[in-house]
């Protein structure tokens, strides 16, 4: 079997449990094939944990999941040492993040000394502990959620964490027949059993280096660049996209080509990832009011103002 087939049957086996919503199963994939993080933001109750779960069973992977909350403290992610009176020496107990996928549920509550350890992981594969650097295991991904901006109990994430996450995704209430499926599948029970390993990090180290190997043509680099650049100089924004982020869209669109059965990225590509990619990386003006509905407006315009390359 082809490596975009078993990504494929991959993302079918999310679908069993994430009910109509397949854009955003699609969306997730392409962020771990391309080694990048996903921030989802949404009100509870919308299947955010389940898209976590469901991957992590769909590929094999060693699952751990935090619920954030301020007494949440950076030693339970990172590990900690404990004295063993036995052998007379400090010992290490791993800690929530020595795992293959990590679930940061409702991330936007944690303190800003907690949010920190995750970023160490998620930007340098390693967590630090007295002194003691010690890698995360290789897959190592973070699904992250967080509530909307203002809900009770929430902060702003700082602006160098967003820029870690390659996606931020909004799942939306279901359409009015997905919602009927979906009340009809829990109320029948098990409907996590229905979703069956499809990959193994194995299967996923292959995958990803397929993915590496897909062409970027100059001017489809030359077209992220424009784009990236017409942030910058947007006249409502106070910060534009970072040259981290073109990098990010660059690997993002060679996953798409990927799963499209491609071996080289076109336009199309970069415009369906666009908007997710790049919304969260873009600064309003202080004092100035708006939410990520605004952002992902203005990545949209931006999208819609530089011309696409004509690939010969």
């Amino acid at each position: 079997m082809r490596e975009h087939q078993l990504a494929a049957q991959v993302a079918g086996e999310v679908k069993k449990a994430v009910v109509g919503k397949d854009e955003t199963v699609v969306k997730t994939l392409l962020a771990i094939l391309a080694r990048g993080h996903v921030l989802l933001e949404d009100i509870p109750g919308v299947g955010k944990t389940t898209l976590a779960i469901a991957f992590s069973k769909a590929l094999g992977l060693n699952y751990s999941r935090v619920q954030f909350t301020p007494d949440v403290m950076p030693s339970d992610l990172t590990g900690f040492s404990l004295y063993n009176k036995d052998t007379g020496r400090m010992e290490y107990q791993p800690g929530a993040l020595l795992c293959n996928l990590f679930l940061a549920d409702e991330l936007n509550r944690a303190t800003s000394r907690t949010q920190s350890a995750l970023l160490e992981a998620m930007e340098e594969g390693r967590v630090t502990v007295d002194g003691v650097s010690r890698p995360v295991p290789d897959p190592f991904l973070v699904i992250a959620t967080q509530n909307p901006a203002g809900a009770s109990g929430t902060q702003l994430l700082p602006d160098s964490q967003l820029d870690r996450f390659a996606l931020r995704l909004t799942m939306g209430y279901p359409a009015p027949a997905d919602e009927l499926e979906l009340l009809q599948r829990r109320l029948r029970g098990g409907f996590m059993d229905a979703v069956a390993q499809a990959a193994d990090r194995e299967e996923l180290a292959r995958m990803r280096d397929q993915v590496d190997r897909v062409f970027v043509d100059d001017a489809i680099l030359d077209y992220i660049l424009r784009l990236v650049r017409a942030t910058r100089s947007h006249p409502r924004l106070a910060q534009g996209a970072s040259p981290r982020a073109a990098i990010s869209v660059a690997g993002l669109c060679r996953a798409c080509a990927f799963l499209r059965g491609r071996d080289y990225v076109v336009p199309g590509d970069v415009g369906f990832l666009w908007v997710d990619a790049i919304s969260h990386r873009l600064i309003l003006p202080a004092g100035a009011a708006g939410d990520a509905r605004q952002t992902r407006d203005i990545a949209a315009e931006v999208l819609d103002s530089v011309r696409p390359p004509r690939l010969r």
